[in-house]
């Protein structure tokens, strides 16, 4: 399994407004950056296709109240995958807010898509927190 990480970043909510704000796919469609093509929502499952790479279905697989929000592969995806988003307060009014995206990608496609992959997770949260900035 390969595992992909974001930046942590800090961002001016609490745990429990990003964990809410994570916990529906109508806002995470907000987040999406250009490269995303055809985000749709149906209930607690998303699709959308990444420019020049995959078309990719998520669905909630756990909820951990204020500091986890794990979505796993939904319908037709190239290889099994998860996006885990983890949250940390920082008792001041803030939080910690990092992204992991886990997939089981053989020695070829992890070498093509790793920093594109990586560069995506980094856009989401930097996107998250310039949203969500004083």
């Amino acid at each position: 399994m390969t595992r992909i990480e974001s930046e942590k970043v800090i961002v001016n909510q609490k745990a429990e407004e990003i964990y809410n704000f994570l916990g529906d796919f109508n806002n995470i469609g907000n987040l999406m950056p250009e490269q995303v093509e055809g985000f749709t929502v149906t209930g607690e499952t998303c699709k959308f296709t990444i420019k020049g790479m995959a078309t990719l279905g998520l669905k909630y697989e756990s909820k951990t109240p204020f500091t986890e929000v794990v979505m796993a592969k939904h319908e037709k995806a190239p290889f099994d995958l998860k996006l885990i988003c983890k949250i940390a307060d920082c008792n001041d009014g803030t939080s910690e807010l990092q992204l992991f995206f886990d997939a089981d990608l053989n020695p070829f496609l992890k070498m093509m898509a790793e920093k594109p992959l990586a560069n995506f997770l980094n856009l989401l949260v930097r996107k998250y927190q310039s949203m969500h900035s004083a």
